[in-house]
């Protein structure tokens, strides 16, 4: 890979330039071969000053096998430290909210009460009884769409917080791309918490904050770069053999993008690789100007990168798109980390992912699989619902859902009407040809959660399902569909492919840990997203209670002093 690929806009690149970053203004590309500023091992055991937490939205343990090798700057740094290249998100919720809040909690959404990115709440006030994970639902006149921002349903503390708690000159910072993956990974107590508003094109917080000279010089650069139209990018010949059309509904086709845009497109820029590159530019400015890692405590900062997820619902988890955008999160990733380099910070970094992604079931057909396929409407739950009324003379249909997974049965009923109506559902989805499974709160309560250590590929699908519920929060029965069902019925809101399945291919992430002297190893056997937390808090000698986490601290080098012990 040469420099002079992905070349884009003056004002695009600017993003990167925030604080002093050793590249030039014409080129993003890491140049393969060019040194890496070495820092010197930590002496004498100690903590890191600065921990790097990133998350890669849907970036699966598929996607990285599948590029690894293509990778020459920062994914590629990585694999020079401890690799687990087939982790899990072990619990059935692979979504957005659920599985950043797993990262620094080291908690399943059992305990931390992130169930899913929406949920319903039959006994909330508000006429609209869906619930956004991040959100405060008590703020008046707000619903589920137009929500204020909060912490509110997260019932656990972050690694941030512990932090902070232990010693108060730790300073905390989350940004990212969505709301929800900045909240879920600073937790209730951060110093600086932004995130990507695609309706204000800009980086925001909480009302009343001040805000920071590096979001506001991100924020002017971004919305110049987005009034720009940019052209087509080069395809490097790597990703030539991933370019090919593919059809889906009123003759439009993806697969062969190349991430041009009209002038004004927010939405296009925040599914292309220049939304990461803005906020690994946000990053950098944030770190520079509060000098984190150079105080007398160790600092974090999370980091929660959404372009992949956003490319992956657009165009699918193959393509020329994602590619591209991989390629150059990875020298996105590389001008970040050279930032670091060049203040002598110690820092450590793990990059893990908050789910996998399932590709759209037209192109797996076509690479012969044909098991993938959407939904249809006779699985809806008011489909289901109208059934199960008709059947049982009900005024109403009694079913509430989001889509599938959780599904609440009308609150008003009586116990024993109740009762029937769960029994008739089961029964129902059951035998649905598009499901695999269906569990009642019974079940899933009679259930324990595995024990840490337990290998995720080896829970069953009930086990999956039980690290999800919360008996507060969770339905009145879940539903599990069969592999490859992909629960958009069509395409015409623009999302082609999407996650969220119980099934390995959206569990499954790589988890990747760094830091300047660190053995190498690579660790094929699977760890989880719980185990992150627990690592870093050995590796910083932070002290925690008994059963603080679920997961497990993950022995990264023992003779380095990050041993578990």
């Amino acid at each position: 890979m040469t420099a002079n690929i992905f070349r884009s806009s003056l004002s695009v690149i600017a993003l990167l330039c925030a604080a002093p970053m050793p590249v030039t203004a014409q080129t993003v590309v890491y140049q393969a071969g060019a040194p890496i500023a070495d820092a010197a091992p930590p002496a004498d055991n100690a903590p890191p000053k600065l921990i790097v937490a990133i998350s890669v939205d849907q970036f699966s343990a598929d996607l990285f096998a599948e590029y690894r090798r293509e990778f020459t700057g920062g994914l590629q740094r990585l694999q020079e430290g401890a690799v687990f290249p087939s982790g899990y998100q072990a619990q059935s919720a692979t979504e957005t909210c659920p599985g950043h809040s797993t990262i620094l909690t080291g908690v399943y959404p059992a305990r931390s009460g992130i169930i899913a990115n929406d949920w319903i709440d039959l006994n909330t006030g508000r006429e609209d009884k869906g619930i956004y994970c991040a959100e405060d639902e008590s703020v008046p006149g707000s619903n589920s769409d137009k929500y204020t921002v909060s912490d509110v349903h997260l019932l656990v503390p972050t690694l941030g917080e512990r932090m902070k708690k232990a010693n108060a000159a730790s300073r905390v910072v989350s940004v990212a791309g969505k709301d929800r993956a900045a909240v879920m990974m600073g937790g209730h107590d951060v110093d600086e918490l932004w995130w990507w508003d695609n309706d204000s094109k800009k980086f925001t917080s909480y009302a009343g904050r001040a805000v920071p000279p590096a979001v506001r010089k991100v924020n002017s650069q971004v919305q110049t770069a987005i009034a720009s139209a940019t052209s087509d990018e080069k395809l490097p010949g790597f990703c030539q053999a991933h370019s090919r059309a593919v059809a889906i509904d009123d003759g439009k086709t993806v697969g062969t993008g190349r991430f041009a845009r009209a002038a004004g497109d927010a939405r296009g820029f925040r599914a292309s690789p220049y939304s990461d590159m803005a906020l690994f530019g946000l990053a950098t400015g944030l770190v520079a100007d509060m000098k984190l890692g150079q105080g007398e405590a160790t600092d974090l900062i999370a980091i929660g990168a959404s372009a992949t997820d956003y490319v992956g619902h657009t165009y699918g988890t193959s393509g020329s798109e994602m590619c591209l955008n991989l390629l150059v999160l990875d020298n996105t990733l590389e001008v970040f980390f050279r930032a670091l380099d060049e203040q002598g910070t110690d820092y450590a970094v793990v990059l893990t992912a908050d789910h996998g992604g399932h590709d759209l079931p037209e192109r797996l057909r076509s690479h012969a699989v044909p098991e993938a396929q959407r939904i249809t409407a006779s699985i809806a739950p008011e489909v289901m619902g109208a059934a199960i009324a008709s059947k049982l003379k009900l005024a109403r249909q009694p079913l509430n859902s989001r889509g599938v997974g959780d599904v609440w049965i009308d609150k008003d009923l009586d116990a024993k009407t109740k009762a029937r109506v769960l029994d008739e559902a089961l029964a129902a989805y059951r035998a649905h040809p598009m499901v695999a499974a269906a569990f009642s709160r019974a079940e899933l309560l009679a259930t324990k959660v595995p024990a840490a250590g337990t290998p995720p590929e080896s829970w069953s699908l009930i086990e999956r399902a039980r690290a999800t519920f919360h008996p507060d929060r969770s339905g009145d029965f879940y539903v599990a569909l069969k592999p490859r069902i992909t629960p958009i019925p069509d395409t015409k809101r623009g999302t082609v492919a999407t996650h969220g399945s119980i099934w390995d291919y959206d569990r499954r992430v790589p988890i990747l840990f760094w830091r300047s002297g660190m053995a190498r190893f690579e660790q094929p056997l699977s760890v989880s997203t719980v185990d992150i937390a627990p690592t870093l808090a050995a590796l910083i000698k932070l002290p925690v209670e008994t059963n603080a986490f679920d997961g497990r601290c993950l022995d990264l080098d023992a003779s380095e002093g990050t041993s578990c012990e």
